[in-house]
């Protein structure tokens, strides 16, 4: 392996020769930043050991070209770099900054593996495509040839944008109906702006304005227009809805007030972000600060709003989980994040009840694992008599989220939905059981990860495209 350069960290009065020292005096903080960034980036792409099996490329849903571009970055071919990564992630940067790259890629890495610590290959990602931004390398998307299909993609998350992309590259005219005011889906509203700024989302979503994507904003589907009403006006629709229905809580108290939903939290706490006005945060129901805060779950989106309600100046931040550390689905990362903020984490814990209306305390039972569930997962077990309770002033419910009724929502006959109510999906094509009407992301999966759903949304896109072009000879026959 190539020995690697090292960082030298220069103090300006007595390490730098004259002309050094007035040259670095007069850049601004960013042009130091972005040198300091480069070397990194170069350092980190260096360390891959370019082995003969890329086991972080097979461990990536989108089977990203991750050690080419690594290589052409180590010997500064950026612009390549960022036109490969490009080519199979529809969204680099927001897959580098929020992708679990610990469960993914850089957990598989060679070098991680040998105990050398990982390539940091989602700080690498995030710099090539934030680099392509500021260089103009991104562009906005110019068909070869204009085609007179349509397609009408009901969701503006993650996966009906990556589609869209992938459609107008084609030449297919996109118009993508969304219920909220700004497009993005949970990359807008759910996750939080300390990992996923904002205007890097926007951006994105300007390029596919740019690109001739029609946006419908504040469009509920089975309210504002019918389902069948968009199916009647393109040649070829993708449901990519997303899931959005918050799994409860029961027992005593459970609607007293103060217990929110965690997507009720994380939107509000969004929105201030974009400058907002928002009611529900000024009369301080969805607002964290001076208050004892109980996050109850353990995926990705307690995290976020553990640390989220650090931000927002909770006078505590608590976590409960019903399985210990090691069972927990969220990232472990994010869980080091936390602590490391200030947030403690109650495991085996499980809410059985809540005092006092507004809430003042959660009822908590705690646990231990017991024989392993048909899955081969232990099962959390009650331990009696180990009752207590926790102070809260607010109560957050991060549980996950399940799919809503859509065929019942859209007034439709015919859209298969399986046991959990998720769309009926063909997994590689996204085709449901309705002809011309395909489906993509966590509205097949269930509540999955943002990088499946791109990988969907472009694999859907391809299918849809096929689709188009048979229909198309058939007309023409």
């Amino acid at each position: 392996m190539a020995k690697q350069p090292m960082l030298k960290f220069v103090t300006i009065e007595r390490d730098m020769p004259e002309k050094r020292d007035a040259d670095l005096r007069n850049k601004d903080f960013h042009e130091i930043y972005a040198e300091f960034a480069e070397q990194k980036a170069r350092e980190q792409a260096s360390r891959c050991s370019q082995c003969g099996v890329p086991y972080c490329q097979s461990h990536c849903p989108l089977h990203n070209n991750i050690p080419d571009w690594l290589r052409m970055t180590a010997t500064g071919r950026l612009e390549e770099a960022y036109a490969l990564s490009q080519s199979t992630n529809t969204f680099p940067e927001i897959c580098g900054r929020i992708c679990p790259q610990d469960r993914l890629c850089e957990g598989n890495c060679v070098i991680e593996q040998s105990g050398h610590g990982t390539v940091t290959i989602g700080s690498v990602e995030k710099y090539i495509t934030d680099t392509a931004w500021e260089k103009g390398w991104v562009k906005p998307i110019t068909p070869a040839a204009e085609r007179d299909q349509s397609v009408g993609i009901i969701g503006a998350g993650p996966g009906g944008l990556a589609a869209a992309d992938v459609l107008r590259r084609a030449g297919v005219q996109v118009t993508i109906y969304d219920r909220h005011d700004r497009a993005g889906g949970l990359l807008t509203y759910g996750i939080p702006g300390f990992k996923l700024e904002k205007d890097v989302v926007m951006r994105r979503i300007d390029q596919l304005q740019q690109s001739g994507v029609e946006f419908v904003l504040n469009c509920n589907v089975g309210e504002d227009i019918s389902f069948d009403a968009i199916r009647g006006k393109h040649d070829a629709v993708l449901i990519a809805t997303g899931v959005y229905k918050t799994r409860d809580l029961t027992g005593p108290g459970a609607t007293a007030g103060g217990i929110v939903r965690a997507i009720d939290y994380l939107t509000v706490s969004n929105k201030l972000n974009f400058g907002d006005d928002v009611p529900e945060y000024e009369d301080g129901s969805l607002n964290a600060a001076g208050k004892k805060v109980v996050v109850i779950g353990g995926g990705d989106t307690a995290m976020d709003c553990v640390r989220t309600a650090i931000r927002q100046g909770a006078t505590s931040v608590k976590c409960l989980y019903r399985r210990d550390r090691a069972n927990m689905p969220g990232s472990q990362r994010e869980v080091q994040n936390a602590e490391e903020e200030g947030v403690e984490f109650v495991w085996l814990a499980a809410p059985k009840g809540f005092a006092g209306d507004p809430v003042s305390g959660v009822m908590v039972q705690k646990m231990r694992l017991g024989a392993p569930d048909a899955s081969g997962r232990q099962s959390p077990e009650v331990i009696e008599g180990a009752d207590y309770v926790e102070e809260a002033d607010l109560v957050i419910k991060a549980l996950g989220f399940e799919p809503e009724d859509l065929p019942k929502l859209w007034n439709t006959d015919g859209l298969d939905v399986t046991r959990w109510g998720t769309v009926r999906a063909d997994f590689q094509t996204g085709q449901t059981s309705l002809d011309g009407v395909f489906a993509v992301g966590d509205i097949v999966r269930g509540a999955s990860l943002v990088v499946w759903a791109i990988k969907d949304g472009r694999d859907s896109a391809d299918a849809i495209l096929d689709y188009l072009g048979d229909a198309k000879a058939v007309a023409a026959e």
